[in-house]
């Protein structure tokens, strides 16, 4: 039984609040000083005990309170002994007018045991401590049976099992007002998540019911047009195509999206993502729709999957940025990897527009997506009038990003 319930402390024991364990753990120390002070001095006046002994099996009962904080079963073994001990050490041959087996410092240190027991560790210590207690003081009784204490014995043990009885209540509605705090937590937790689905869903919505079809229409009008429009020039239905073709790569990555954003677990990004390899493509793209671009691709195939899509992305969104903002001129694309980092370079030369970058989302975007996985970027106008996006991408990622958060 006590190797039972000395696990089951331990279990109680880590729930107690830091704070609430201190602040027993003070007003305990408080109690214990107080007591100590008073009990021998009353002990070696009006019981006749031996000093010494008093001192030290004195300090035993008023300490075990606080022992008892961390080790349960030795603080009730030390205390029920020195509660033995202590009346036994009364002298036989004095006229005893106060109470006993236990005087009054006595009794309020037992009190104070139950309690701290039974608050700290459950109904069970606590009701072992008062038990183990009481037959120590009714042994010392038999031992002792020129002192009468039947009638001291009885209001002592009552008057504990009121204060146990009144812990076991206190403790348990404690707890209970813990419980009520974490199911609180618990629900507020659920709340924001239904709040969270609610929201990625009707983004969902309108992604698919405005971008979407806004895209299936260009798509379809792009690849009708040769049909539609008979004088059509070879070379404005290449462009019809190509616009065609990036509408149909455009949906493909709406609906990856619409699947993620639907998808509680994002089990959606279990698809294949694109990756460095996917640059070249991206860049041939942007050179059909007319831009001057150069690429430098220096990167072996031993990169993490996360640092490749955030690579391909940051790439994209800077190419796009290059197109729109500085039509006309080159843009130089370089992807280089050393041991520890992928850098992605972008820089494009001074524009004959004056189109200065607008305040739009994707710098922030492509910031987003370097620091989730650990990586930095650096973006802005450099000597020769143009703009230079850098970014360094950790190769492998210390701590992967949560699913969907690219």
């Amino acid at each position: 039984m006590a190797s039972r319930h000395s696990i089951e402390p331990n279990r109680h024991a880590s729930r107690l609040p830091r704070g609430r364990r201190l602040a027993m753990i003070i007003i305990l120390a408080v109690i214990a000083i107080a007591l100590y002070s008073v009990l021998v001095p009353v002990h070696a006046t009006f019981y006749g005990t031996h000093v010494g002994l008093t001192m030290l099996l004195g300090l035993i009962a008023v300490a075990s309170p606080l022992v008892s904080i961390r080790y349960p079963v030795s603080a009730i073994a030390s205390f029920s002994l020195s509660a033995g001990l202590i009346p036994l050490m009364t002298a036989r041959d004095i006229e005893l007018a106060a109470p006993w087996p236990w005087s009054v410092p006595m009794l309020i240190a037992f009190a104070v045991a139950v309690a701290s027991v039974t608050f700290r560790h459950g109904w069970r210590l606590g009701l072992i401590q008062l038990i183990a207690a009481g037959l120590a003081g009714a042994a010392a009784a038999v031992f002792q049976p020129s002192i009468p204490s039947g009638n001291s014995l009885i209001v002592t043990m009552s008057v504990v099992a009121g204060i146990y009885l009144i812990a076991v209540l206190f403790t348990g509605r404690l707890r209970l007002g813990d419980e009520l705090t974490r199911e609180r937590a618990h629900t507020a937790q659920e709340q924001a998540k239904r709040e969270l689905v609610e929201e990625r869903t009707r983004i969902a919505r309108e992604l698919h019911d405005v971008v979407a079809h806004s895209m299936s229409i260009i798509q379809v009008q792009a690849s009708t047009a040769r049909y539609r429009v008979p004088e059509l020039l070879p070379e404005a239905a290449t462009e019809f195509d190509d616009i065609a073709a990036s509408a149909r790569t455009a949906l493909v990555e709406m609906r990856r999206i619409l699947g993620v954003l639907r998808t509680d677990d994002h089990t959606a990004e279990l698809a294949p993502q694109r990756g460095i390899d996917d640059v070249p493509a991206l860049v041939e793209t942007t050179r059909r729709a007319g831009a001057d671009v150069s690429l430098l691709l220096s990167v072996s195939d031993d990169v993490a999957d996360a640092t490749q899509l955030a690579a391909f992305r940051i790439t994209q969104e800077a190419l796009s940025n290059a197109v729109r903002h500085a039509p006309g001129a080159a843009i130089a694309v370089s992807l280089t990897a050393d041991e520890a980092d992928v850098t992605v370079t972008i820089h494009n030369a001074r524009s004959d527009h004056d189109a200065s970058p607008s305040a739009g989302h994707g710098l922030r975007g492509m910031t987003e997506r370097a620091e989730i996985i650990g990586g930095t970027i650096q973006a802005g106008p450099d000597g020769d009038g143009g703009w230079t996006v850098t970014a360094r991408l950790p190769r492998f990622p210390l701590s992967p990003p949560a699913e969907g958060s690219l």
